[in-house]
């Protein structure tokens, strides 16, 4: 399998990290959306990151729908099986995946933007449900503190951790970690996984 796209991307990374826990090999092929577009189309027409090529040529893409199929693959799931355990962690993967896409964007608005045509309360709203996204976030892990060690961690951990990381690399001045202690705290005790450091995002 190639998994195809740059790890500065939190949906790339997840992945990565993913297919490592489960322990499925693949090939990272680090082809950037921007800096090699017609690279990237030739691979996926469609130019989405991460695109996960399959050993027969199929290509998938989107984080979730390949974290799915790897784990069919891999015969065993980094989803909880109990209902009360998946509820939880479903709702701390979509507060996870929420803050990264708000990141992604906020980012795309000062990069890919003219300056002159930046419209100030829509990045006002953007930037409140950011923080709302990891004031939620907080609260779930500083309820319930997320397992650290790689033979208990679910999606929740690695989402979790793979966001934090993502907006401290592009917003530190937007989410403070003093603000966020158990969310900076296990991001810091995942990102010394062997897992994580194989996948660093810079």
């Amino acid at each position: 399998m190639q998994l195809v796209g740059m790890l500065d991307s939190p949906y790339v990374r997840r992945v990565a990290i993913s297919l490592r826990l489960l322990g499925l090999a693949f090939e990272h092929r680090p082809v950037s959306v921007f800096s090699t577009f017609e690279q990237f189309r030739a691979i996926n027409p469609v130019v989405k990151a991460p695109t996960l090529v399959c050993d027969d040529g199929t290509v998938l893409m989107d984080s979730t729908l390949i974290i799915d199929y790897a784990q069919v693959l891999a015969g065993r799931s980094l989803m909880p099986v109990d209902g009360a355990g998946r509820l939880r962690t479903l709702r701390t993967v979509g507060l996870a995946l929420a803050a990264c896409e708000k990141t992604v964007q906020i980012v795309y608005e000062h990069n890919l933007r003219p300056a002159e045509k930046l419209h100030q309360p829509w990045l006002d709203r953007i930037q409140g449900q950011l923080v709302a996204a990891y004031a939620t976030l907080e609260q779930e892990v500083a309820a319930m503190p997320l397992p650290a060690e790689e033979s208990a961690m679910t999606q929740a951990g690695i989402s979790s951790a793979v966001a934090w990381a993502f907006t401290q690399l592009m917003l530190p001045e937007v989410v403070a970690p003093g603000s966020f202690p158990a969310l900076a705290a296990c991001s810091a005790r995942a990102e010394n996984l062997p897992a994580f450091l194989a996948s660093p995002q810079v």
